[in-house]
């Protein structure tokens, strides 16, 4: 009986693994905690909230505004103020209280342009919110699609392992009896090192695909997982063009910007209101319980104030340019995220066609070397080949084994980037 060693650390790790809790989950599972832990998608729906109430800070401008005031003044009787004003009002020894009010009547648009803008931004928020709800599944996708490609990989070490073991075991008998050399059993000894390095790197590449997904999901413990696989999506469509008029419609970062873009434009209205009066009425009543004879008990007055701008050193005009040129750049930005979406989009479109392609090619590629390495196998069986050739298809394999289990995953990967650009990941 011969006992072959195994690394500690696979041991080890082997055994942490069986200690661990599973989690089972399909994509949409892993997306939905994703976006219920994530705390960037809890946070972007808070400022999309908190956006929605500066329209309201706006239209209180529309109601009566109303307050209370209670005042006591200690006087020489008669004295009149003389400096600090241009009135000279007498003041008295009093004591006083009352309510006062005031409402707009207009002020030519410019509130109502002001909560047309906020609504905007407002809304603009939302797709800020859908965007940040985009990358986390995004990220969650290529995680978990990640994930599976390292556990495909992870089993074709195994296999490796086991399929290089059995060579040994071959080889070690034959070199007993004299039909093979001790150098054929060093090549095989060799062999079956490279593959258990291959098994330790895999395990390594779990593990590190593991925290991935679990950080994209909000799990801060160490997870393992169990996860189903996906259907592969439908074909591509042959042109490009139908996807990038999708991307230009509906991915949320070009409406974001469009709406900021118009959100500016509005506000520039609203500045340019700034040259108009403002007309508002105000009126107070109230009573005096202790003060001179002369000051009546109680007093009431109504009244309306026209406020026109005539002069003020150019602040009006310096704050409507702002607005234009801030608009102007808003548009601008607005263009250089389309052309940045059609050379995404574009991308993204080409990537997952070539891992189409891949899963083609790899398939050939893994029937090829499993042929060579049976006719590998016979010849050295039958004392016709090396032991490198031997060697030679077995590696040939592995890499075909590993690149065909990658390239589902990978092509599955490039299809959720491609959802992603095409604004089609919700």
């Amino acid at each position: 009986m011969r006992v072959f060693a195994v690394p500690i650390g696979l041991l080890l790790l082997e055994a942490t693994l069986s200690a661990q809790p599973v989690m089972r989950l399909t994509l949409a599972e892993a997306q939905r905690q994703a976006l219920q832990n994530n705390p960037q998608y809890s946070s972007a729906k808070f400022i999309a909230a908190a956006a929605y109430q500066v329209p309201n800070q706006y239209k209180a401008a529309y109601q009566p505004n109303m307050f209370g005031s209670f005042t006591g003044v200690g006087a020489d009787s008669g004295s009149r103020l003389a400096a600090g004003a241009l009135n000279n009002p007498v003041v008295y020894d009093r004591l006083g209280s009352g309510l006062s009010m005031s409402q707009m009547i207009t002020d030519f648009g410019r509130t109502s342009n002001l909560v047309a803008t906020a609504k905007l931004r407002a809304q603009s928020q939302d797709q800020a919110t859908e965007t940040t709800r985009a990358q986390i599944l995004l990220v969650t996708g290529r995680a978990y699609f990640n994930l599976l490609r390292a556990n495909a990989v992870l089993k074709v070490a195994n296999e490796t392992v086991n399929a290089r073991q059995l060579v040994v075991d071959q080889i070690s008998a034959l070199a007993e009896s004299k039909m093979r050399s001790t150098l054929d059993v060093t090549f095989a000894r060799y062999n079956l090192s490279d593959a258990k390095l291959l098994a330790v790197q895999a395990q390594n590449d779990v593990k590190a695909a593991e925290a991935e997904l679990a950080t994209a999901m909000g799990l801060p413990g160490e997870t393992s997982f169990e996860l189903q696989e996906e259907a592969l999506p439908a074909p591509l469509p042959d042109k490009v063009n139908d996807l990038l008029r999708e991307a230009l419609q509906d991915r949320p970062e070009v409406k974001d910007l469009r709406l900021q873009q118009s959100a500016d434009e509005r506000f520039i209205r609203a500045e340019h209101a700034l040259y108009f009066p403002s007309i508002g009425m105000v009126g107070t009543a109230g009573i005096v319980p202790s003060g001179e004879a002369v000051i009546p008990g109680r007093y009431g007055a109504v009244g309306m104030n026209i406020t026109i701008p005539i002069f003020n050193g150019g602040l009006f005009r310096a704050r409507q340019t702002e607005a234009e040129l801030r608009a102007k750049a808003a548009a601008q930005n607005v263009s250089d995220l389309e052309n940045r979406v059609v050379r995404d989009v574009r991308e993204a479109y080409l990537n997952a066609n070539t891992a189409a392609d891949r899963m083609t090619l790899t398939l050939e590629l893994l029937n090829q070397a499993e042929q060579s390495l049976d006719l590998a196998k016979t010849r050295f069986d039958a004392g016709l080949g090396t032991i490198v050739e031997l060697s030679q298809a077995q590696l040939n394999l592995t890499t075909a084994q590993i690149a065909n289990a990658s390239a589902k995953y990978d092509y599955q990967a490039q299809r959720v980037a491609l959802d992603y650009q095409t604004g089609a990941l919700r």
